[in-house]
């Protein structure tokens, strides 16, 4: 006789034991105690989780799998959101913005030069708050790097894979395939459908599907399943520690300022143009390029509404790209039909029917790479942790005074060639002032001269050869494209290179 609960039962089946926590994990994921990650040494320890982190991590874990090497990570930041915000319920795009905004630090507030420069301090880095469009460079951009187009092909064939890009959720769209055809007999031919960092894969084999659109978490999520991996939040790297000309581990405040030295053989700096070249100059690691050749793109935004009547009865979404060539230094996107929403209405949200839709047309021109737009330490200020606090010197040149004109005479041509279709009602266009397009890169240049570059064509530093760099900041120059792919892409290589050094060391 078995009893059960005080009941009296003949039922011979056993009690299962209550369901208890096989771990202490208390987080979304994983973390590490400082103090704890103070007491090991690393063979790689990355500063920074965005998409260059996030890429050097995934790419370690995948490729040591087994192979006993140890790894940590440090952000700066807290745990925010465990996804791109598009993937959050109760945000849209326009509620996310302000949500962006507001969570993150303002420094343009202190720059008068760079004014709508934005950091994000957060696992995920700037991934959780980015639209997707992942566009390659054009190669003739690449005429200045230390590597060329070709070399990085396949590192975009991996990224574009892990991140699964696409360009078909525009497929049967009516307004894209409209306006597509309007600008390909408006001067730009090669107008096309916009690659976007979103997984539209069908849910199969009972799987769920989930967190369409890319962040890093998304590489956190595939490492963590790979190889172990410490990861540390809410940790301020402040200096870099190196003897002999070699790095021996970083210098880590808590947010109550008690400070932990972390050991390692490999340094992957991924904490972006304004954090990387901070700790580099704040670290005695001063090579003259380091914190110069600041670039960014240069924005222009026009905004129309046309007749709604003239496009059929089922819009779909609007998203094209005019890339950059050549002979054309900017790129153009077009997307609608809500200059607010676009493709990022949540399908509880409700859909006004209107007689005119809101066409936006987006440009990006070139920045030429120039040594006196830079960043460097204020050493009359320093925040909490010590660290002094940055300046930015930064104007536009003739170079891109003169794309910025041809970037507005392309937009106007785009309109002119929509106005030959419908009517266009309520056109206004702006430029945007430095640092509101997001796309900073500069800093750190890669390259083959010490004299002009921070590393050399693998991210390694000249000066500290167990340094690297990971992060918009080793951009040689621009490009017309949005950078993140290409970002991801140059980790990922950087990534190898740093494997190959472990395992023939």
């Amino acid at each position: 006789m078995l009893t059960y609960f005080g009941q009296k039962t003949n039922n011979i089946l056993p009690v299962c034991n209550p369901m208890m926590p096989s771990t202490d994990q208390n987080h979304w994921i994983p973390l590490t105690p400082l103090k704890e990650m103070s007491e090991k040494e690393y063979d790689v320890v990355i500063v920074g989780t965005g998409a260059g982190g996030g890429a050097i991590l995934w790419r370690l874990c995948e490729r040591l799998m087994g192979k006993g090497v140890r790894i940590g990570i440090i952000e700066r930041g807290d745990l925010l959101i465990p996804t791109n915000y598009l993937n959050v319920p109760t945000l849209n795009a326009a509620s996310g913005r302000d949500y962006y905004y507001n969570v993150g630090y303002r420094l343009g507030k202190f720059q008068p030069e760079f004014p709508g420069a934005n950091e994000i301090f957060a696992l995920g880095g700037r991934t959780l708050f980015w639209s997707g469009n992942t566009p390659r460079l054009n190669p003739g951009e690449m005429i200045d790097w230390p590597i060329s187009y070709n070399d990085l092909i396949p590192y975009y064939n991996i990224a574009e894979e892990i991140m699964s890009i696409s360009n078909g959720y525009t497929q049967d769209s009516k307004l894209s395939s409209t306006m597509l055809e309007i600008l390909r007999t408006s001067g730009f031919p090669d107008s096309m459908k916009i690659p976007v960092a979103a997984d539209l894969s069908q849910t199969k084999y009972g799987q769920v599907h989930s967190n369409a659109l890319f962040s890093s978490i998304l590489l956190f999520a595939r490492a963590l399943y790979q190889h172990e991996f410490d990861l540390a939040v809410n940790a301020r790297v402040v200096r870099i520690h190196k003897k002999d000309n070699k790095a021996k581990g970083i210098e880590v405040m808590s947010p109550n300022k008690e400070s932990y030295f972390i050991k390692a053989k490999n340094i992957v700096l991924s904490a972006g143009i304004w954090e990387t070249p901070r700790l580099l100059l704040h670290s005695g690691i001063k090579g003259s390029p380091v914190g110069h050749y600041l670039a960014n793109h240069s924005k222009i935004l026009a905004t129309l509404n046309v007749n709604r009547s003239d496009f059929g009865e089922v819009l779909g979404t609007l998203d094209l790209l005019v890339p950059g060539t050549n002979e054309r230094p900017y790129q153009v996107t077009l997307y609608g039909p809500d200059l607010e929403r676009h493709l990022w209405y949540q399908p509880y949200e409700n859909r006004p029917l209107l007689n005119e839709i809101g066409i936006g047309i987006e440009g990006l021109g070139i920045v030429e790479p120039r040594f006196e737009n830079n960043i460097s330490l204020d050493l009359n200020k320093v925040d909490e942790y010590g660290v002094p606090e940055i300046k930015v010197e930064f104007s536009y040149g003739e170079k891109d005074m003169d794309v910025i004109g041809q970037m507005l005479n392309g937009i106007n041509n785009i309109i002119k060639g929509i106005g030959r279709y419908t009517s266009i009602s309520n056109s206004k266009i702006c430029l945007f002032v430095p640092g509101d397009d997001y796309h900073e890169v500069g800093t750190c240049r890669m390259g083959n001269d010490p004299s002009t570059s921070v590393t050399n064509r693998y991210g390694q530093l000249h000066e500290i050869p167990n340094i690297y760099v990971a992060d918009n900041s080793v951009y040689p120059s621009v490009g017309a494209a949005n950078p993140t792919l290409t970002t991801v892409s140059l980790s990922i290589r950087t990534a190898d290179y740093i494997i190959h050094k472990l395992m023939t060391s």
